[in-house]
C-alpha cells in the first residue's frame, strides 16, 4: 500500500474523510446509460453488496441468471461484505470498487460526483423513482433506491389484543398506558429495545423524524434549528418517548444483554410486545412467527403515536442507494443491471418493501396503513448534506446509536443526570455546530 493510500485510510473513520482522499483519477462524467438494445452491451459487471445472506443462499445468483435471459452478453459477479461501510470505504481510495455499489452511509452528498457516474437529469429521474433527492447534487441523480420502507412499531397483536388494547394509541401517553396494559396484563416485555445491537436505537428513532410533525422537510429544517430537542419538536417528542419507556419498566430488565436475531423471536412467540422498525422488518418478523409456529399473521405494524389534525403520517424512507462506479469500464452493463435490479427482479416486494418505482403498488404489509388512511410522506432530503455536516461536527449521531443508548442509561439510572438537562446540552452542541457549519 502507498503512503498516500495509507494515510487515506486511517481517516476513513472519519465521515467526510474519504472525499480528501486524492488517490483517484479524476470523474468524467459521463453519464451511465443503458443502450436500448439488450445485445449491444456486453461485459462482466462486479455489484458490491451488503447483504452476504442473499450471496450465501444464491438469492442474488438466481437474479443474475434471469437478468442474463435479457441481457445474455453481461455477467454479474456479486461481492458479498460483512463490514460494508468499512471496507467500502477503504476501497474506494481506489478505482476498484465494483461496478455496481450501494452508496456508503459515510461518503458526503456533495462529493457523489467524484465517485458515481451520474444517471440522469433528476427532473426526469423523479418522475418514474421515489427517493432521488437523496442522491440529487445540482440537479443530477447519482443513485436509485434498491427500495423503501415506512416507519412504524411492529407489535404483537394477539399480545395487544390479550392485553384488550383496541386501536392505535394516538399519542405518546396513550403508547404509554397501552404498554402499561401489556405487562400488568399478558406478561409480556412491552417494549424491546435492541440496546446491545445498538442500530435499533439510530435508525428507526430517527427515520420517524417528519411524523409527529407531519412534515415531509421536518428533517431540512434541523438545518436551521437551533433548539431541535425542545418540547413539541420532532426529535423533542421521539426522544422523550424512548427515555419515558424505558423509565416507567416497560422495556427489558437489563437492555445491555439484548439481541438482534433473538428480538425477531421474542416478538413472534408474544415474548415481547413492540419494537420500533422499518416496514421492512415485517416480512422477516413474519417469517420468524412461521419458524415458531405461532401465527405470522399475528405480526402488526403501527403509525408513531401521534396524529396530526386527526390523521397519522408515517415517513417512506429509502434504503441503501445502488449506484454506478464513476471508474467502471462497464457503465452501460452496470446501469442495465441496476434497471432491471429495480424495475424487474421483483427483490422490494420479496422483502416486504416500498419499491423505489412510483408506478408499482405499496407492498401487502402496509395495507393497514392504507385501510387508516394513514399518510405515507416522502422524506424530503434537500439539505441533507447541510443537516449531516453539522451533525458530523456536534458528534451527535442522529443516525447512530451512542446519543439515544445514554438516553436509555439516564432512563434506567446508569448514568446520573436529566432527561431535560441532556436535551439542553444537546440544543447547544447542535447549535454551536450550525453555527460553525454557516461561517
Amino acid at each position: 500500500m502507498g503512503r498516500k493510500t495509507l494515510a487515506c485510510a486511517l481517516v476513513t473513520t472519519m465521515a467526510l474523510a474519504v472525499a480528501g482522499c486524492g488517490g483517484v483519477g479524476a470523474p468524467s462524467g459521463e453519464t451511465a446509460t443503458a443502450p436500448s438494445d439488450p445485445n449491444a452491451v456486453s461485459g462482466h459487471i462486479t455489484v458490491l453488496t451488503h447483504r452476504t445472506d442473499l450471496v450465501q443462499n444464491g438469492v442474488l445468483k438466481r437474479y443474475a441468471a434471469e437478468f442474463r435471459r435479457t441481457y445474455p452478453k453481461v455477467e454479474v459477479e456479486f461481492e458479498g461484505i460483512t463490514d460494508y461501510e468499512g471496507e467500502v470505504r477503504i476501497r474506494m481510495n481506489t478505482e476498484d470498487y465494483g461496478d455496481v455499489l450501494m452508496i456508503p452511509s459515510s461518503i458526503a452528498k456533495d462529493n457523489y460526483p467524484q465517485f458515481f457516474a451520474p444517471l440522469g437529469r433528476t427532473t426526469a429521474m423523479s418522475k418514474r423513482y421515489r427517493f432521488t433527492g437523496r442522491t440529487d447534487v445540482g440537479g443530477t441523480t447519482y443513485g436509485i433506491a434498491t427500495f423503501g420502507s415506512a416507519n412504524g412499531f411492529a407489535y404483537n397483536k394477539a399480545v395487544w389484543k390479550k392485553a384488550g388494547v383496541a386501536g392505535w394509541p394516538t399519542s405518546p401517553a396513550e403508547f404509554l398506558a397501552a404498554l402499561r396494559t401489556v405487562k400488568a396484563r399478558t406478561g409480556a416485555v412491552p417494549y424491546y429495545t435492541n440496546f446491545k445491537d445498538g442500530w435499533p436505537l439510530g435508525t428507526p428513532w430517527s427515520n420517524s423524524i417528519g411524523s409527529v410533525s407531519c412534515d415531509a422537510k421536518a428533517g431540512d429544517a434541523l438545518a436551521t434549528a437551533s433548539r431541535p430537542w425542545s418540547p413539541g419538536s420532532d426529535l423533542g417528542v421521539i426522544d422523550s418517548l424512548l427515555y419515558d419507556i424505558v423509565h416507567d419498566g416497560l422495556a427489558e430488565k437489563d437492555p445491555t444483554t439484548t439481541n438482534w436475531e433473538n428480538s425477531k423471536n421474542l416478538l413472534a412467540k408474544g415474548e415481547v410486545g413492540s419494537m420500533l422498525l422499518g416496514s421492512w422488518a415485517i416480512a422477516q418478523l413474519r417469517d420468524a412467527a412461521a419458524k415458531a409456529g405461532t401465527n405470522p399473521d399475528d405480526i402488526g405494524f403501527m403509525p408513531f403515536p401521534v396524529q396530526k389534525d386527526g390523521r397519522f403520517c408515517a415517513m417512506l424512507i429509502s434504503d441503501y442507494q445502488q449506484a454506478v462506479n464513476v471508474h467502471s469500464p462497464h457503465k452501460e452493463a452496470a446501469r442495465a443491471w441496476l434497471d432491471w435490479f429495480t424495475a424487474k427482479s421483483g427483490y422490494a416486494p420479496s422483502q416486504g418493501a416500498v419499491s423505489a418505482l412510483r408506478s408499482a403498488p405499496l407492498p401487502s404489509n402496509l395495507q393497514p396503513y392504507i385501510d387508516n388512511d394513514v399518510a405515507l410522506v416522502e422524506r424530503s432530503e434537500a439539505r441533507t448534506a447541510q443537516v449531516n455536516a453539522i451533525d458530523d461536527a456536534s458528534e451527535i449521531g442522529l443516525a447512530k446509536q451512542d446519543y439515544r443508548q445514554k438516553i436509555v442509561d439516564l432512563a434506567r439510572g446508569a448514568q446520573p443526570g436529566s432527561l431535560r438537562d441532556y436535551f439542553a446540552e444537546l440544543d447547544r452542541r447542535w447549535a454551536q455546530a450550525a453555527r460553525s457549519a454557516r461561517s
